[in-house]
């Protein structure tokens, strides 16, 4: 077996060689970020908003720039812990300034349902798609991350990007599936957020907010560039930031992929 020490030599020369290539999977954050709109009953979450605190002014000795952000912890492409939902909020180290960082880093097995979400905006992931794709690709290895592609991040208009919650996602038996058969990391999406549209009409509501944080696993949402991505053999790095109770924060995810 190869040790440590060389697994971390040779990724280093592939880095350094472009044998093995960087892929950003995080959408760019800006005001015109669209951001999920939930029922007016419920509290809503600001968009994105930058404000100078100062700008360049080299003849009044000022040669810097910095803003403030305010945002959602939930904005653009973003990070759910396990606090985030009431099922997985008695886990201890559950935000993102607990977490152990170890499980922030794993392999990514990517599901491709693009064909089917041009086809039908509310279509679902389920236990047949996941028995097919690793009929092509093997079993789902415990620990990974399971990504949903569905090409829904090249719809660049917020208007057809939230399409009045009519977005694609898991069902709640594949949730029930990749948990309990696969112990999967978490699961990510490339929607606002990581369950279909209309799930709050499932038998489980809200299946993946619900079921994997109740199982103290995690969630991505808002990913771009799903497809330059193969279905297995990629390592996903998804490091919220470390917010103090933390329920999940926007982040930069990257893929490293061989070229």
């Amino acid at each position: 077996m190869m040790n440590s020490a060389q697994v971390l030599s040779d990724l280093a020369v592939g880095l350094a060689t472009g044998s093995i290539e960087v892929v950003d999977l995080s959408v760019t954050l800006s005001p015109e970020t669209p951001v999920i709109q939930l029922p007016d009953i419920f509290a809503q979450s600001p968009g994105v908003s930058f404000e100078p605190i100062s700008e360049y002014d080299p003849a009044g000795g000022n040669t810097w720039y910095w803003r403030t952000i305010r945002m959602g912890e939930h904005t653009g492409t973003h990070f759910d812990a396990p606090v985030h939902w009431a099922t997985g909020k008695d886990y201890a180290s559950n935000a993102t300034d607990t977490i152990d960082p170890q499980r922030l880093v794993g392999p990514a097995c990517v599901i491709d349902k693009s064909a089917d979400a041009a086809a039908n905006t509310d279509t679902l992931l389920t236990v047949d798609d996941v028995l097919a794709w690793e009929a092509q690709h093997g079993q789902i290895p415990k620990g990974a991350w399971v990504l949903m592609r569905t090409d829904w991040s090249k719809r660049t208009a917020a208007v057809d990007f939230l399409n009045d919650s009519h977005t694609p996602g898991p069902d709640s038996a594949v949730m029930r599936f990749l948990i309990a058969e696969r112990d999967i990391q978490g699961f990510g999406v490339e929607t606002v957020g990581t369950d279909a549209g209309q799930a709050a009409g499932f038998d489980v509501p809200f299946p993946c907010h619900t079921l994997m944080h109740g199982a103290n696993k995690f969630g991505l949402a808002s990913l771009a560039n799903l497809d330059r991505l193969p279905a297995t053999g990629a390592i996903l790095v998804a490091a919220p930031l470390k917010l103090k109770n933390g329920s999940g924060s926007p982040l930069r995810v990257v893929a490293l992929v061989p070229r």
